[in-house]
């Protein structure tokens, strides 16, 4: 009988080293990775909003895009950004993306609740909705940046290279949205290879010119918002995603 406590206790005595051991090794493991840093609660205010230049707006955004590269995206708390915002939105930007549903434009900017616009139409071209829109944004609402975001693998543009008759699919809407993005492919000739989607050479560069063409138009269509560019008060700029590293190219 005596024996028999013995072994117990000692299997006993080695089951709690180990635990001891896990116990010590998942906080070493906990200490190894940081601090876990708070939620963040708060959102743009008015006064962050009127006190940052379009420069540093731009920065910023960039820094954002370097956290969510880096899989480093701030921690929110949704519930507490979502109960402020109710008192008022400040935006610092407008974001003109793509409707393409690979390119969360707040996570490639890691960014939150109230912290920017947002506009989505198949081939970030503008309109008169659009234009319309970033007029509100920005002489209204006070947003200091306009970013036209294009983005690799971007299957509008694919389909306007490729000369797509969406007309003859009874799809005329489309077909005049693809009509808009091939004035980008003017005066763009391949290096190498033929113009086609295959080539993604050709494709990327006329991505990048079709982002830059749009905001080009958009000057044009807005004299409000050409005016405030004029005067260093806004920046209306162009970018192209990239859909295989998550980094965003200013131009």
């Amino acid at each position: 009988m005596k024996k028999l406590t013995k072994i117990l206790s000692v299997a006993i005595l080695a089951i709690t080293i180990v635990a001891c051991n896990e116990t010590v090794k998942e906080t070493t493991d906990t200490v190894s990775i940081g601090i876990e840093k708070p939620l963040v609660k708060s959102i743009m205010t008015a006064e962050e909003q009127q006190s940052m230049s379009p420069d540093e707006i731009i920065g910023r955004l960039k820094k954002g895009n370097e956290n969510f590269v880096n899989n480093m995206v701030t921690e929110r708390d949704h519930s507490a950004q979502r109960r402020l915002a109710m008192i008022g939105q400040y935006p610092q930007a407008i974001v003109l993306s793509c409707v393409d549903s690979r390119v969360p434009v707040e996570d490639v900017f890691d960014l939150g609740i109230g912290d920017v616009f947002v506009a989505r139409v198949a081939g970030n071209i503008e309109n008169a909705d659009i234009v319309g829109s970033m007029e509100f944004a920005t002489a209204v609402a006070g947003s200091k940046v306009v970013i036209v975001m294009g983005h690799t693998s971007c299957g509008a543009v694919k389909h306007a290279i490729d000369n797509t008759d969406a007309a003859s699919m009874d799809m005329m809407a489309l077909q005049n949205l693809l009509d808009e993005i091939r004035p980008s492919m003017e005066g763009i000739v391949p290096d190498t290879g033929e113009i086609s989607s295959d080539n993604k050479k050709y494709m990327d560069r006329v991505i990048t010119v079709n982002a830059d063409k749009t905001v080009k138009d958009i000057r044009i269509a807005s004299p409000k918002m050409a005016s405030l560019e004029k005067e260093g008060k806004i920046k209306i700029v162009a970018a192209v995603y990239n859909m295989s590293t998550g980094k965003v190219e200013f131009l």
